[in-house]
């Protein structure tokens, strides 16, 4: 099974547990996360982003500070802005967060439910997707000299036939060159490719 149809496995199975939907952010690194899906009701997503309440968060802090998995209702952490109450309001009563990773590329996922805490089971299985998708979501710590410059190609508007000719290389082993990057980063189009390879500070 190639990593895009393993990461759309893991979110179905995510899907199923979180009725209320769910927020997974892979990879944070710089402040944002590499990778992301969320499934939260829009009237939730954008409540939440008119408040800016990303920053004052405590499931947020909570998952840079702990590595492992807190239902809501037993988080440590303050809420003077009452988020988790907010979120109740808008149908997320009750919520689990999980962290994993390194704190330099930590992975902090959110799943709520309207209508009972998550089980014991429940949060067992929730967290060995996670660390899966953690784990197939890796980014490579480099490219090489050749996927790099094709790359650059791409990156500054060649077409395929202009690229070869720039590398002094066949278009087919040009296309070959794209084909290995895309696949190094899990990247379904080059243009995918691109943005990955920019996000990673890989170019």
């Amino acid at each position: 099974m190639s990593s895009r149809a393993d990461i759309n496995a893991g979110l179905a199975r995510l899907g199923k547990i979180s009725q209320s939907g769910y927020f997974v952010g892979l990879h944070i690194r710089f402040a944002a996360p590499l990778m992301q899906f969320q499934t939260y009701p829009e009237s939730w997503s954008e409540f939440y982003s008119e408040n800016g309440y990303a920053l004052r968060d405590p499931t947020i802090a909570w998952g840079f500070s702990t590595t492992g998995a807190c239902r809501w209702s037993a988080l440590p952490i303050p809420d003077p802005f009452n988020i988790l109450r907010e979120a109740a309001n808008h149908g997320l009563t009750f919520g689990l967060t999980v962290a994993h990773g390194p704190i330099s590329s930590r992975t902090i996922a959110s799943f709520a439910r309207p209508d009972r805490e998550l089980t014991d089971n429940e949060i067992e299985d929730i967290s060995v997707t996670i660390e899966r998708l953690h784990d197939i979501t890796e980014p490579p710590a480099s490219l090489t000299k050749a996927q790099k410059e094709a790359l650059r190609c791409i990156a500054q508007g060649d077409r395929h036939a202009a690229a070869a000719a720039k590398l002094g290389i066949t278009e087919s082993a040009f296309k070959a060159r794209l084909i290995s990057v895309r696949e190094r980063l899990k990247a379904r189009t080059t243009a995918e490719a691109l943005q990955r390879a920019k996000e990673y500070r890989l170019l």
